[in-house]
């Protein structure tokens, strides 16, 4: 996987939002867009109702932007790999592929074609449910696009095959040669603000900042010098390591900053058991939230708007924030708190301000070499900026991979862990509305908001029917993890035998029922699949 994040940005789009309408074809999958990522959402209609994209749109639901899609395809939850292949197998048959890209930038091509030749359109339409004529269509759309961009997020990440179906995305775009040109890509969207920066300046355990790896000693050594502190080369454990080790007694204390597990982490019941089994709980926030309320102590955090720094949003864009406000009460920058806290323990930090911050960063990170508070301005600077006379880039890999040629893998279909039976006949998927944002620390604040999206569960004219079920009327649905009660919203865009309910809210928490299993390489999550049945209150 390293070779991977080294070629695809580590997690960040190729490609910049302003060569969105440079594409021939856009291809959605696994992104709720116009809901999740609206801005992106609404350059990809302009792109098609003002220019000359044609637009692809596979997903479990009939989201908004199915409205402007040429082709809009239904699968079933946790079929994405068999899906891509199906595409690939049809443009690779069809000789629609770049066959110049392929042989001169890439490798693995066999194990590729060898993979995807068993995925037919019609044994693709029986894993899927998508028809075999549908596959067959959007792979002649895309295939013979000049270039066509892909768009996905945690529709594609969030499962037990979470890297199989990324390596995927990346397959199909590096065999139809829309790597390394304007308008093309592989295109993750990040799901909250300064995600991407907060990955960028090291905050995943196995990496310094500009994804320097911690494995490697003479990165190790050369942060060490620079801190004046012998750092480990160890990685360190992620989320779902340390929940682990709450429970078990070997993990001790816990500091969250900015994050809500007790909302945002799968099978919530045992989250919570976890927590409450740490001998110290720290939470820095603005709110206190459902997981601030388990905690020892909490520390109160500015907020964007009283803060001086840095952000870094989905195209690798870094982008001055300027405090406007005084922070109310106890209030502090999130910088100042944990130096106050490191100088108690001892330490001898010395930091100013966030200015000082951002000039070690330069000094420090490769990529973010040439991006000054300077520099920036009002438009941003894209990573990689190795010097200070650098223009930033737009997109990457242009003539080149960073790992050299890019690596094809034949990738084959797994099912998610967890799957429909006779006591659980649905499968659950979990996502997001426009109308409130991730965990409703701050929107779930504003009524109106409130009044306009509130909990639900989205389940097919069909199984309402057969549950005798009406629209607007308070179920249950159930896991094998817990109950919640939340009202049906009876509807066509939805498949039979597919439910979905988005994880804003604390009172019908989707993640009570979520499935707590990992993707055994990134440990992410299976949010969008599990098993879970619905039921008639009795009165």
């Amino acid at each position: 996987m390293a070779g991977l994040a080294a070629a695809f940005g580590s997690g960040a789009m190729t490609n910049d939002i302003a060569g969105i309408k440079e594409a021939d074809v856009i291809l959605i999958i696994g992104s709720d867009t116009s809901e999740a990522h609206p801005v992106i959402g609404s350059r990809i209609k302009q792109a098609v109702r003002q220019g000359k994209s044609k637009l692809i749109v596979i997903d479990p639901k009939e989201i908004n932007m199915a409205k402007y899609a040429t082709i809009y395809a239904r699968q079933r939850p946790g079929t994405d790999v068999a899906v891509l292949n199906g595409i690939m197998n049809v443009i690779i048959e069809n000789g629609w592929y770049d066959k110049k890209f392929v042989e001169e930038r890439c490798e693995g091509f066999e194990d590729l074609k060898s993979a995807v030749k068993n995925y037919t359109p019609e044994k693709v339409e029986k894993i899927s449910g998508v028809p075999a004529q549908k596959i067959r269509d959007i792979a002649e759309l895309f295939g013979k696009a000049s270039v066509a961009s892909l768009f996905y997020a945690m529709g594609i990440t969030q499962h037990t095959t979470g890297v199989d179906n990324v390596i995927s995305t990346a397959n199909l775009q590096m065999l139809c040669g829309n790597l390394g040109v304007n308008g093309g890509g592989v295109n993750p969207l990040r799901g909250q603000s300064n995600v991407q920066g907060a990955c960028d300046m090291g905050g995943l355990p196995v990496v310094f900042t500009s994804y320097q790896a911690v494995a490697n000693q003479e990165v190790v050594d050369k942060f060490s010098k620079a801190w004046n502190r012998q750092l480990s080369s160890n990685p360190g454990l992620n989320m779902i390591k340390m929940l682990e080790g709450a429970g078990n007694g070997t993990l001790k204390a816990l500091y969250v900053m900015g994050e809500n597990p007790m909302l945002s982490d799968p099978d919530l019941t045992h989250v919570k058991k976890e927590l409450e089994n740490l001998d110290f709980l720290v939470v820095q926030d603005i709110f206190l939230t459902e997981t601030a309320q388990l905690a020892h102590v909490v520390l109160p955090a500015a907020s964007f708007a009283e803060k001086d720094g840095l952000f870094t949003n989905t195209e690798r864009r870094a982008q001055r924030v300027r405090r406007v406000l005084n922070s109310p009460g106890q209030a502090r920058e999130d910088w100042i708190i944990i130096q106050d806290i490191a100088n108690a323990m001892g330490s001898d930090w010395n930091y100013k301000s966030a200015h000082d911050i951002s000039q070690e960063i330069c000094q420090l990170s490769p990529s973010y070499a040439g991006i000054t508070w300077e520099r920036v301005g009002d438009t941003g600077l894209q990573w990689p900026c190795p010097a200070l006379d650098h223009p930033g880039t737009p997109f990457l890999h242009k003539g080149q991979f960073t790992r050299g040629k890019g690596l094809m893998k034949g990738i084959e279909f797994k099912e998610p862990a967890e799957l429909p039976d006779e006591e659980y006949p649905f499968v659950l998927t979990t996502g997001r509305v426009l109308q409130q944002f991730h965990t409703g620390t701050m929107t779930r604040k504003t009524q109106g908001l409130n009044n306009l999206a509130g909990p639900m569960v989205m389940i097919s004219v069909d199984d309402a029917e057969q549950l005798g079920i009406s629209n607007g009327e308070t179920v249950k649905v159930s896991s094998r993890r817990g109950a919640i009660e939340t009202p049906a919203f009876v509807t066509k865009r939805i498949g039979k035998g597919t439910i979905y309910i988005p994880f804003h809210y604390k009172e019908a928490a989707a993640n009570i029922l979520t499935n707590p299993v990992f993707d055994p390489v990134a440990s992410i999550p299976e949010y969008k699949a599990c098993s879970a049945k619905v039921s008639k209150i009795a009165m």
